[in-house]
Order: structure tokens, then C-alpha cells, then sequence
């Protein structure tokens, strides 16, 4: 039977935190790259290969790199697949090609203590990932076993950017939306290692807003540009924090895919670069320090 693999506290490692803002002052960029491959969408070089998922993401990841924050691997585009170790091999590259861009595994898990247990090692141990999306609606203690890994971000799910979240996340608990109770939960009782972060959707701004204010400088993870049609002004200007960073504004399809029907992988990533910078730029327009009207450009987040 084999044993469980443990966190390991030996071996210094920079925390999520300190890598995700030295990404956005040295890349001067609040923009995540998703990586959601479908095979389907891939250019026809690609076809019929056993690697295409890991070359694809590797062609986009190494034309965007310097444009980026962090990337964002969605779990199931791979897993779906059977593409588990093309993951794996995907962001052992990312750490080795580009070390220093923050890797956030999209896997929204929730559950209780003992299963997230599993579930934190699998993010952090087999995919080696520096931060994990989690579902926190199962309680603190389904929210724990995240945090045995000190220097690791936990993404929590708060706000997020799909119609339906409406369903829940604005009940009323006690005077306030559920959404803001897990914001201040985050914020003032479960952030025990100083690296957890939220999920808060571009479609919803002045949700962002009154994330904000509730957490501070907690970083916000915020999808919803590009395909799902958020407004990047509207999100920056409600989510930035008073030096103008913050954010990790992700973007996937609307740079994955920028190149449609073009038959080569080397055009694919250059349609991607082009779309990456573009999205960078526009937000970077909107960035300012609060008060003063100048774009915040270049200042460390």
C-alpha cells in the first residue's frame, strides 16, 4: 500500500503570494492565461497526436509568458482527456521555462476534511501546482487541509462570474449576502497562512466592489472577460487595489483560440501573443492610483 505523500516543509519555496506579485510588477500585467484545451479547437498539425494537449498549451504558454501573471490550467479540459500527465508535464515546464509565473490549478474542489485531504495533494504534490481553486460552501474544515501547505495559494470560490451563482450567493445570511460572509470569512478568520485569495466574477463589478472593500489587498482571482463578455474598465477600476494591482483578470478562450482555423501550432501562439498583449494593455489603460489619476503602469502591485 503506498503512503500518502506529505507536504514538504524542507525545501525553501517562495510563497504564492511573493511570486503572484513580483508576476505583476515584473511582467506588468494583471492578466491570467487559462488553459483549457480542446483538442477540437487545435490546429491541424496537431491531429492525431498523443501529445497534442501538452504541445498546444506549451506553444501558448511559452508565446504569452511574458505577458502574464499567472496561468490557470482547468483540471477537467486534461482530465477529460485522459491528458492527466500531459498536466503534469505542462506545469512541470511552466516552473522550469518560466520560473516564477504562479501556476493556478482550476479544480474547485470541495469537500470534507479527509477527502480534501487527497484533493491537496493532488494540486500540490502530483501537479506540483503553486495554487488551487476550492469550493469553501462545505465550512472551514473543508477549507483546512489546503492550508497544511503554508507557502501554497487557496483560491476560494465567492462571487463568481455565471448567472446562476445568483441562487445562492445572494441569499440573505444574518443582514448580509453570502457571498460578502465568505469574503470576511476569508478575510479575518480562515487566511491563517496569509496566502488565500477569491474567486470573483467580471460580470458582476460592483460585486467586486464590495469584495474589495471587505478584504483589502487580498488578491482576487476575477474570470470573465473575453468569451463571457466582462467588462475589463468596469472590473479594474472596481476591483484594482490603491496602487493599482490585485487582480488576476483571466482570460482563456479569447487568447487560446485567437488563432481559429489557422493550420499551425507556430500561428496559433502568435495569434495568442497578439491577443494576450492586447487584453494586457487595455487593462493596464485602466490601472491608477487611487486619488491621483495617473496610471499605475510599472508600480509594483
Amino acid at each position: 500500500m503506498t503512503t500518502p505523500l506529505a507536504p514538504d516543509h524542507a525545501a525553501p519555496r517562495r510563497t504564492f503570494i511573493e511570486q503572484l506579485s513580483t508576476a505583476w510588477a515584473t511582467r506588468d500585467s494583471l492578466l491570467c492565461v487559462g488553459l483549457d484545451p480542446d483538442p477540437a479547437r487545435f490546429p491541424a498539425e496537431l491531429a492525431g497526436r498523443p501529445d497534442a494537449i501538452f504541445e498546444f498549451c506549451k506553444g501558448i504558454v511559452d508565446a504569452t509568458a511574458d505577458l502574464a501573471c499567472a496561468f490557470k490550467p482547468q483540471i477537467a479540459y486534461f482530465a477529460a482527456h485522459r491528458a492527466e500527465e500531459q498536466l503534469e508535464a505542462l506545469i512541470a515546464h511552466i516552473h522550469t521555462r518560466h520560473p516564477g509565473v504562479p501556476v493556478i490549478l482550476d479544480a474547485k474542489r470541495g469537500d470534507i476534511g479527509s477527502t480534501a485531504e487527497q484533493y491537496a495533494i493532488e494540486a500540490f504534490e502530483r501537479f506540483a501546482a503553486d495554487a488551487v481553486t476550492v469550493n469553501p460552501y462545505m465550512g472551514r474544515d473543508s477549507v483546512e487541509p489546503y492550508l497544511a501547505w503554508p507557502e501554497r495559494g487557496v483560491i476560494l470560490l465567492c462571487r463568481t462570474s455565471n448567472a446562476g451563482g445568483s441562487d445562492l450567493q445572494f441569499l440573505d445570511v444574518g443582514g448580509e449576502r453570502l457571498f460578502e460572509r465568505v469574503a470576511r470569512l476569508a478575510a479575518e478568520q480562515w487566511n491563517s497562512t496569509g496566502q488565500l485569495a477569491l474567486v470573483v466574477g467580471a460580470t458582476f463589478p460592483a460585486e467586486i466592489a464590495r469584495v474589495r472593500t471587505l478584504v483589502g489587498d487580498m488578491p482576487l482571482l476575477v474570470p470573465g472577460i473575453g468569451a463571457q463578455g466582462g467588462d475589463i474598465e468596469a472590473t479594474v477600476l472596481a476591483g484594482q487595489t490603491a496602487v493599482g494591482g490585485g487582480l488576476m483578470i483571466n482570460s482563456s478562450r479569447a487568447i487560446l483560440y485567437a488563432g481559429k482555423d489557422r493550420a499551425s501550432l507556430a500561428e496559433y501562439a502568435a495569434a495568442a501573443r497578439t491577443a494576450a498583449q492586447a487584453t494586457r494593455d487595455a487593462i493596464n489603460q485602466f490601472r491608477q492610483l487611487r486619488g491621483q489619476g495617473e496610471p499605475a503602469t510599472g508600480a509594483s502591485a
